[in-house]
């Protein structure tokens, strides 16, 4: 499925970076000498430019290219005014009774619930299987690493190596998953352009059944799945209870208290 990806520079000065991280990945080194809109032989570019590493689409009439930037735009908002430890994720997760929470995020992608978790006082550890994802995903925590608002937050966010089958002889207060859903005609007109990337070069993660199980191996506490409004429980197993929102709900599976007073 990722034939139609590419990585490229924009610049001859990250020419060797752009083929080292193309030889990495085994995918296709591209000499970028037009602008993207020219550009035909690949669908998307994993380009490296000044501002770190974006996912390009190619083509006329393309959006922008998508960074993992943890110092701007919506995820700095939702750092500041997203309503802190009354957010659903952070009711899922369990801050309403417990801080400094221990989370491992399966399923990372972009990082952004991640980065709530952490910017909360959880440390939460990341994994994240699909290569170019991960790419972008280490390249923003890198980043962040700079930035003097984000910085302790980003050091609360360790990349993984491996995915969470490597990490069976490991614990984790709370396991949190959001594995990829496949789309319908009423939400994809909905979709962030960086979902429509995503969708359409990896699809729908065809093995999602089978993470339920290994979480509840490495968890202490509870689970949390993410899942979109009408999708079926995870591995067809029933949550001790649910969260539900506006575009989506939280699964919640729990394997014992929280609470301190109930121990």
């Amino acid at each position: 499925m990722l034939s139609s990806l590419a990585v490229a520079s924009d610049n001859p000065l990250h020419d060797l970076e752009a083929k080292a991280l193309a030889d990495a990945l085994s995918l296709p080194y591209f000499p970028l000498q037009v602008v993207l809109k020219f550009v035909v032989e690949f669908d998307y570019l994993l380009l490296k430019s000044e501002q770190g590493l974006a996912l390009a689409k190619t083509g006329k009439g393309a959006p922008k290219p998508v960074f993992v930037d943890f110092t701007a735009g919506a995820v700095d908002h939702r750092r500041r005014f997203g309503g802190g430890k009354g957010q659903d994720i952070a009711k899922a997760v369990g801050l309403n009774k417990r801080a400094h929470l221990s989370v491992l995020d399966a399923t990372a992608g972009l990082g952004r619930d991640a980065f709530v978790l952490a910017s909360l006082g959880c440390h939460v550890s990341l994994c994240e299987r699909v290569g170019f994802v991960r790419a972008l995903l280490e390249n923003g925590l890198s980043r962040a690493l700079q930035h003097p608002e984000v910085a302790t937050i980003a050091s609360r966010m360790p990349l993984l190596a491996g995915e969470i089958g490597e990490l069976l002889d490991q614990r984790f207060d709370v396991v949190f998953l959001d594995p990829m859903y496949p789309h319908t005609e009423k939400s994809s007109a909905a979709a962030k352009k960086e979902m429509a990337f995503f969708r359409d070069l990896v699809g729908k993660d065809e093995d999602a059944d089978l993470l339920l199980p290994k979480a509840l191996e490495i968890a202490n506490y509870r689970v949390v799945v993410k899942r979109p409004k009408g999708a079926p429980y995870l591995n067809n197993v029933e949550p001790s209870y649910q969260l539900g929102g506006k575009a989506g709900r939280f699964d919640i599976y729990v394997l014992k208290s929280l609470d301190i007073n109930e121990q």
